[in-house]
């Protein structure tokens, strides 16, 4: 088999293929015995016909079509190995000479998209730059007010609820007369906006028994995006009173005796955060640092794709500015996911069963299922290997990460171990920027109609 490439631009070639025709005879000689267990000749038994019968009874060329159908994908595969090609997207396979009467070989053109070439910087010398940690009497107060908060109480209280309240609510919606959904007793914090759009300022000033028509757009479902009729009818009006801030407290609500102890435990638990979002930035600031440094081309036809399946799916085919900036953060996911596989290329990372086993826990966490019905589910489409890729790029930006310099913008060298943060201390160290493009698909769940109790909790 003799193979050429033909580079058309940095993210596109056109392979030409030639397979001599003994090198096709085992696929021509395997559509012949399909063929002849498929056809019946007199005085011939199933599978005993000779090849020259079945080629005279359905012609060779029927029989070529079958062999060379069988052997492209094969010898497609071989050829861009030996090319050291990475194709991406479908190929466009053109069969331009087949070994009948008057030829004697294969002869086949693939143009097809590729992973561009790329220069990795020299980034062993380079310098992010951070934020210092500072930790305010506020930082400390706003983790106090939570914990208080945990140990609050609800009561009662007889006037019209404000901002702030917790309200039990019943919630209908309807789109021209023909209601869509509807939820009874559902716990609600006003102010929260986690529900409806307009439901807060609708329940502010009713009162228990008073009800309110209102207008919001649905959140999810066939009717995603439409207007709906809603009517929201207040059971009950509540306050949380919070206990005060004393040793008692700190007994209660910790395991320390005093106050004083209590909030120099939070104010280190408040520095400690910080230095995970140093971590975190520093992270971010060096993959914004590879991307400006690394000249990468992008497949346009790719591009094309992933903006056209996010725009179809979200029902904004026609939003040409919604468009704009989807194809803007496809292209940035693009040149990502490139970049990283090449550092993984460049640094030789490899992803150990464990390193996997721990990926898929955290993956399945955050969909809410049974990590064995999640994995179950990845092996069933066959997303084992995307995510292996997922897992060594993160792996290989935490290399690069963990060989560069890191300071605050005071010039304060700064402990890369303070600063790479556990997998499981927060799910947003699982970004990094690297999302799949159009290699894995994501398991989801499917959405109701109108949800006016999304984000809310039956009382």
């Amino acid at each position: 088999m003799k193979s050429s490439v033909e580079k058309i631009s940095p993210t596109r070639v056109t392979m030409t293929v030639e397979v001599p025709e003994e090198e096709l005879k085992p696929y021509v000689d395997d559509a012949l015995k399909s063929i002849g267990q498929q056809i019946q000749v007199p005085g011939f038994r199933a599978g005993k016909v000779p090849s020259r019968l079945i080629e005279q009874r359905v012609g060779k060329g029927a029989v070529m079509q079958e062999a060379v159908n069988a052997a492209l994908p094969e010898f497609w595969a071989q050829a861009a190995a030996e090319n050291e090609l990475q194709p991406i997207g479908q190929p466009e396979v053109d069969v331009t000479e087949v070994p009948l009467e008057d030829s004697t070989q294969l002869t086949f053109t693939v143009a097809v998209d590729v992973r561009p070439e790329i220069t990795l910087p020299a980034y062993a010398s380079m310098t992010i730059e951070v934020d210092p940690v500072t930790v305010s009497d506020e930082d400390v107060e706003a983790r106090m007010t939570d914990l208080r908060e945990r140990f609050g109480s609800l009561t009662g209280v007889d006037r019209a609820v404000e901002d702030g309240d917790f309200v039990s609510i019943d919630l209908t919606a309807s789109i021209d007369g023909e209601e869509i959904d509807s939820v009874e007793g559902i716990s609600y914090e006003v102010g929260s906006k986690t529900m409806l759009e307009g439901l807060d300022e609708a329940l502010v000033g009713l009162a228990k028994g008073e009800s309110k028509d209102f207008t919001a757009p649905l959140a999810g479902g066939e009717h995603a995006g439409k207007d709906a009729d809603c009517t929201v009818a207040v059971q009950s009006v509540k306050v949380r009173e919070l206990p005060e801030v004393d040793d008692d407290f700190a007994s209660m609500a910790s395991e320390f005796d005093t106050v004083e102890e209590l909030r120099a435990d939070l104010t280190a638990q408040a520095e400690q955060q910080k230095k995970f979002e140093q971590g975190l930035q520093a992270r971010d600031r060096l993959l914004d640092a590879l991307l400006e440094q690394t000249e990468i081309a992008v497949p346009e036809s790719i591009v094309e794709d992933e903006v056209k399946n996010h725009l179809e799916g979200e029902g904004r085919a026609d939003d040409a500015e919604h468009r704009a900036e989807v194809e803007e953060n496809t292209r940035k996911a693009i040149r990502t996911q490139f970049l990283l596989d090449e550092i993984v290329r460049v640094e030789e990372i490899e992803v150990g069963q464990q390193e996997l086993v721990e990926y898929l826990l955290m993956q399945a966490q955050q969909y809410g299922m049974d990590p064995n019905q999640f994995a179950q589910l990845i092996d069933q489409q066959d997303q084992i290997p995307a995510m292996m890729g997922e897992v060594a790029r993160r792996k290989g930006l935490a290399a690069v990460l963990d060989g560069v310099s890191v300071v605050d913008t005071e010039g304060t060298p700064i402990d890369l171990d303070d600063l790479v943060p556990d997998a499981d201390q927060d799910d947003e160290t699982a970004d990094a920027g690297t999302e799949q493009v159009s290699e894995v698909e994501q398991p989801s769940d499917g959405e109701g109609d109108a949800q006016p109790g999304a984000g809310a909790e039956q009382e």
